[in-house]
């Protein structure tokens, strides 16, 4: 596992305030907190800590004071080659080049596994994504988010973590049996923002080719629910081909059915009863989220005794949380949900589950454009563009590295001309391009029988190499943190 750097210049700070402390220079009652950052002007060194200036105000001896009594304790070591005071009261460290040099031993002999860091504070993590209703292909909207949640899983899981990434479908709802009816060729409201017609014709006819005409012996519930198996299970591999195409996939699949069949959502709607969080007005029930800080209270039993999405989103993260353990639990929802997030809080609080164990990141919504034009519908079908048609279109290495590169929370523009051009101004072409050269350049090596795994790191002294080697000692510190704060946007950047 990597070390981190800055883990190790913290622990020379501590040392040195632990040793100021017992030799009277600074009377503490508890030892603080010990931040370093990296510098903005390179000239000041690889980092930097404040806390002279933070310590002034406890112990009343002024900030320059501080810091020099501090460096004069800081133990140096292997890794850093100076450490000075700067005004109004920094310390800043310099790593030695020889050290940094060797670290390219360090990064070569860990191959692909460099980055990754242990945690002692590593957690059984659930990571749900994507998770729209089996009734369609995988459209722009949702590949952001699946985009995120597949490389927030991956940091997660190199920072320490015991990961487990969910596809959570929805296939229990009158939706789904609408669309289930609509296969077999009854009138049938789809919801508002429903597929069109168009992919449920394809399924049914596939159905019936592979089929027959069995379904018109049977009853039509019987019918409806052996379709509907059958649909669920070409739209689910439909969505995991499309996944695939940008390099997502899941460790498991989960069922909305699954949770009624098991008795799991009665287990729950009875654990909200008994603990006094279900009412019933006009006919449904309700959950009272509003004694648990919500707006107001909602249905999760409709009056006619059709439970509501809500009230299996709840046995769901029931299923999470208390059956199978999971210290924590993220969920990356589209931005169609954002106004879900206070009551689903509500809900896992009236569980008994601690507050911040439950994470949800909204991913906002994405416009496609050509330069100044906007893309509102496929040319193709006219409707929705898909995943597999922005795949075709700008290749997969573009989506990943485009829908990364924001934080999820604002909302973007993908410019389609942009992530095709083949020059500098495409951030991915600019990657690819420096791939492809330090690939030839290896394969030169190669060609002339050159073992760089003999090679001299201590010649690796001129700036623009130890400034290269800088920034590759810091992937481990970048890793900790994105699995930290839930930022892995960062990663496209660095």
């Amino acid at each position: 596992m990597a070390s981190i750097i800055r883990d190790l210049i913290v622990e020379k700070i501590r040392q040195a305030v632990e040793e100021a402390h017992r030799d009277g220079i600074l009377r503490l009652d508890t030892m603080p907190d010990i931040a370093v950052e990296h510098p903005s002007n390179p000239e000041h060194g690889d980092f930097a800590t404040s806390l002279p200036l933070r310590l002034a105000r406890v112990v009343r001896i002024s900030p320059m004071k501080i810091a020099e009594e501090l460096v004069n304790l800081i133990p140096v070591g292997d890794e850093v080659e100076g450490v000075s005071v700067a005004a109004p009261g920094f310390i800043n460290f310099r790593l030695k080049d020889r050290w940094l040099a060797g670290q390219v031993d360090v990064i070569r002999e860990a191959g692909q596994s460099y980055g990754v860091v242990g945690s002692s504070l590593g957690q059984k993590v659930l990571v749900e994504y994507v998770s729209v209703n089996p009734t369609g292909p995988v459209h722009v909207g949702h590949t952001r988010g699946a985009v995120l949640g597949s490389t927030l899983a991956r940091v997660l899981d190199a920072g320490g973590h015991a990961v487990s990434r969910v596809y959570y479908f929805y296939d229990a709802g009158w939706e789904m049996e609408a669309f289930y009816k609509q296969a077999l060729g009854h009138e049938a409201e789809l919801p508002p923002n429903g597929y069109a017609g168009a992919y449920i014709m394809d399924i049914a006819r596939e159905i019936v080719a592979r089929e027959g005409d069995r379904f018109i012996s049977m009853s039509e519930e019987g019918a409806l629910v052996e379709l509907g198996r059958i649909a669920r299970e070409m739209m689910v591999q439909l969505i995991r081909e499309d996944l695939q195409h940008i390099g997502v996939e899941f460790d498991s699949w989960f069922s909305e059915g699954s949770l009624y069949q098991s008795g799991e959502y009665d287990k729950v709607i009875d654990i909200l009863r008994r603990e006094g969080y279900v009412s019933e007005r006009e006919g449904a029930q309700w959950f009272t989220s509003t004694a648990l800080g919500d707006e107001k209270d909602n249905v999760i039993i409709r009056s006619t005794g059709v439970p509501t999405y809500f009230a299996s989103d709840i046995a769901y993260h029931y299923d999470k949380f208390i059956r199978r353990g999971y210290d924590r639990a993220i969920n990356i929802w589209g931005a169609d949900h954002q106004g879900h997030v206070a009551r689903m809080n509500a809900a896992v609080a009236a569980l008994g589950v601690e507050p911040g164990r439950l994470t949800t990141m909204i991913s906002q919504m994405v416009t496609l454009r050509r330069g100044q034009e906007v893309v509102r519908a496929s040319k193709r079908t006219g409707e929705f563009i898909t995943l597999r048609e922005l795949v075709d279109e700008v290749g997969a290495d573009a989506c990943r590295y485009f829908f990364l590169a924001r934080t999820p929370s604002t909302q973007m523009e993908f410019d389609l001309e942009l992530a095709k051009k083949e020059s500098s101004e495409n951030p991915v072409y600019y990657v690819q391009y420096g791939h492809a050269r330090i690939g030839a350049i290896l394969n030169n090596a190669m060609d002339r029988g050159i073992d760089w795994s003999e090679g001299d790191t201590s010649l690796l002294v001129q700036p623009t190499e130890a400034a290269l080697i800088r920034k590759m000692v810091l992937l481990p510190e970048l890793v900790e943190s994105m699995a930290r704060t839930l930022e892995p946007h960062h990663l496209p950047h660095y």
